[in-house]
């Protein structure tokens, strides 16, 4: 363990250059809504979480890690399967949403189930087809690893380890995820221009779809009912299940369409693999079930050029620099080399 954190502390002057305000709120973002902990350090507790992040010490066989199935490379989603892969092979009941931008979340899961954003991660830590483990076992091997004491002391002048601290932590990395510099962002801020179809696809977009995905966050942060045909194999129920609402049944959280060509497959469900299938489906009336959302119906009928320009515009939507960002990525590159 000495071994390894001294090769820690050997990038950690590396670090510091890539931690300066990377998750400041963008201008034309509402108002940032986390809090740090009054006692942390700020750049070494988002660093001590980017570490838990990708350590798979947090999964009941140490095989996975939360990055397992938040890549960042796909916008911290996970491209290879339709529905979460945990321990063992375990197959999870819903697809892997995109980690971005979450500090502007009111709420996470497809469900909404949870509304604090340092509380998200007891979810997929303790789940039984995610991570598979519990609490104080994460503890004891936090603890008695002999890697973070010194993590922990710079994040929290401590080297306590506690669960809260933990949390916080995690919490703290996932709310730096933030994705504002693609080339809508730059053609907003008048820095970069749109091709003609480009523009249609704008237009269009803001026409029939900005009153669930909306500017500039892409989401609405509300729940809806797409009008998806119900996947009998799984029965998903959606937000209903958490707010005991018959009027939530087969609603789910409004995704973000940032980076949303590189987030594929697409729904809650990872029916659809291509873009143009989802495209194709909501400009499609007929497909939609009869208790699909007002705004899902809305939307109307797409014609196949109109469906080209909005898909050409979502593609303006894929932030490079945030898919590639080193204060985003593995910490434990350099030590494993």
């Amino acid at each position: 363990m000495s071994a390894r954190y001294a090769a820690v502390v050997s990038t950690l002057f590396l670090v510091t250059f890539w931690l300066v305000s990377d998750d400041q709120v963008p201008q034309a973002f509402p108002p940032y809504d986390y809090d740090v902990p009054a006692s942390a350090n700020d750049s070494s507790l988002r660093e001590l979480g980017r570490y838990l992040f990708y350590d798979p010490i947090l999964s009941v066989d140490s095989s996975t890690s939360c990055a397992s199935c938040h890549q960042q490379f796909s916008a911290f989603s996970h491209i290879d399967h339709a529905l979460s892969h945990g321990v063992m092979g375990r197959i999870g009941k819903r697809n892997v949403p995109a980690l971005q931008n979450l500090a502007w979340q009111t709420s996470f899961m497809w469900d909404g189930a949870i509304e604090n954003l340092d509380m998200q991660s007891i979810s997929p830590i303790t789940g039984h087809e995610e991570l598979g483990e519990t609490l104080p076992n994460i503890l004891r091997k936090v603890r008695s690893s002999g890697f973070y004491d010194s993590l922990f002391t710079d994040a929290y002048g401590s080297d306590t380890i506690s669960i809260p601290r933990i949390l916080s932590a995690l919490g703290r990395f996932a709310a730096s995820l933030v994705s504002a510099n693609s080339r809508y962002d730059r053609y907003v801020r008048g820095t970069d221009t749109f091709s003609l179809q480009e523009v249609r696809g704008l237009e269009a977009f803001r026409s029939r779809c900005t009153s669930c995905h909306t500017e500039p966050l892409f989401t609405n942060n509300q729940f809806a009912n797409n009008g998806l045909p119900v996947d009998t194999a799984l029965m998903d129920i959606g937000r209903s299940k958490v707010s005991h609402n018959a009027a939530d049944a087969y609603t789910f959280r409004v995704p973000s369409l940032r980076n949303i060509a590189v987030t594929h497959p697409y729904m809650h469900d990872g029916r659809y693999k291509r873009l143009r299938e989802v495209i194709a489906f909501y400009g499609s009336s007929e497909l939609h079930v009869h208790s699909a959302d007002q705004r899902i119906r809305a939307i109307g009928i797409l014609r196949d050029d109109q469906r080209k320009d909005i898909i050409a515009f979502l593609l303006t939507l894929t932030d490079d620099e945030f898919l590639r960002a080193p204060q985003h990525g593995d910490p434990f590159t350099l030590i494993r080399r």
